[in-house]
């Protein structure tokens, strides 16, 4: 028996050893880290906002900052990050009216929601810096 402490003899919970991983527990997990991410990107935005209220050299600044290499990588993964959350959230909007929760179901949905997620932040990205 593994035990949780150094003088505790409970058993570790058996789910460790024998659950296995499946689409629509990654796809939960990820709407939650997705959610964390856009956090990041509200933020971001915040910033953006006061480098333009602060004048053309802060904007300028922030501008080159932001349009960088690691600017650009942060944009696409924001750009992931808000279209896989926004498919996310209509999967649950699809749970809340009790709908979807068959497994084939579920799992299709899930699938669906990766490459929607994939596909239209790609496209974003790829739209945005195409202007």
């Amino acid at each position: 028996m593994a035990g949780t402490g150094w003088n505790d003899p409970r058993p570790m919970s058996p789910h460790l050893q024998i659950w296995r991983w499946h689409v629509t527990m990654a796809t939960s997990i990820l709407q939650r880290v997705s959610g964390g991410a856009n956090y990041a990107g509200a933020i971001i935005a915040v910033a953006w906002l006061v480098a333009l209220a602060s004048g053309p050299q802060a904007y300028a600044a922030f501008s080159d900052l932001l349009f960088g290499p690691l600017g650009k990588l942060v944009l696409f993964g924001l750009c992931l990050s808000y279209s896989f959350h926004l498919f996310g959230g209509i999967r649950y909007l699809f749970w809340d009216a009790g709908k979807g929760f068959a497994p084939g179901i579920a799992k299709t949905m899930s699938w669906a929601i990766l490459a929607a997620g994939l596909l239209v932040g790609v496209g974003v990205f790829a739209l945005a810096h195409a202007v």
